[in-house]
């Protein structure tokens, strides 16, 4: 059954938020853990998506998205960003090392929420299908493993400023390092490049259906 636009903001609007508010704060607490707690200090630390949303990045941008996906019957990628999460690099106790850490931790965090999504899915294929709610739920957590995938994925990408780009940088050698590094003032234009000729989706979409079958095989959703 196609979803109206108002029910596909419903199905999707927790999933996002979720994924971009614990991704930030992951990043947060993982870098007050390991020496600088700026971002703690201002509330990063926290599950209130107020603390990270950015009014046009969280919700502005994926809001137009799936409105054009609607529109012209695509299914466009989501696409958004939060408030970034203040590090001072200087207080880390080892702060190449520990900056890819902290990088990391924003991704991990996603894909933690895919497999959590995954298994309420498990959940109400469990549950009774006739219930009047089953059905915007599984929606809801399908919504909820995929754009945590790909949120994931994409921010696992080795181009600075994603994470992928920043946890590159903390593991090669510093003399192959510092000409990756120098590419993150460009990094988001490098991205909308790649994104408007479909060259982003061409690498995200084969990652993303993997993941997806690891995940079900994984969680027995293919029975």
């Amino acid at each position: 059954m196609d979803l109206s636009l108002p029910q596909i903001i419903a199905v999707y609007a927790i999933p996002v938020i979720l994924a971009i508010t614990l991704h930030e704060a992951a990043h947060a607490l993982v870098a007050s853990l390991l020496g600088d707690s700026t971002a703690a200090k201002l509330g990063r630390v926290s599950a209130n998506p107020l603390r990270h949303i950015d009014p046009v990045g969280t919700l502005l941008v994926p809001g137009l998205i799936l409105l054009s996906s609607k529109l012209l019957g695509g299914a466009g990628m989501i696409f958004g960003w939060a408030k970034p999460v203040p590090i001072v690099v200087s207080n880390l106790r080892s702060p190449r090392r520990d900056m890819g850490l902290v990088a990391a931790a924003g991704p991990l965090s996603n894909l933690a929420m895919a497999l959590a999504w995954g298994l309420i899915l498990k959940m109400l294929a469990a549950g009774d299908p006739s219930a009047g709610y089953q059905e915007f739920l599984a929606r809801m957590a399908v919504a909820g493993v995929v754009v945590n995938l790909v949120l994931g994925l994409l921010n696992l990408m080795p181009i600075p400023p994603l994470d992928g780009g920043r946890v590159l940088v903390s593991l090669l050698p510093r003399q192959l390092a510092l000409p990756i590094a120098r590419l993150e003032p460009y990094g988001i234009v490098i991205l909308l490049l790649l994104l408007a000729t479909g060259a982003l989706g061409a690498v995200v979409g084969p990652l993303l259906d993997f993941g997806i079958n690891v995940l079900s095989s994984l969680l027995g959703l293919n029975n």
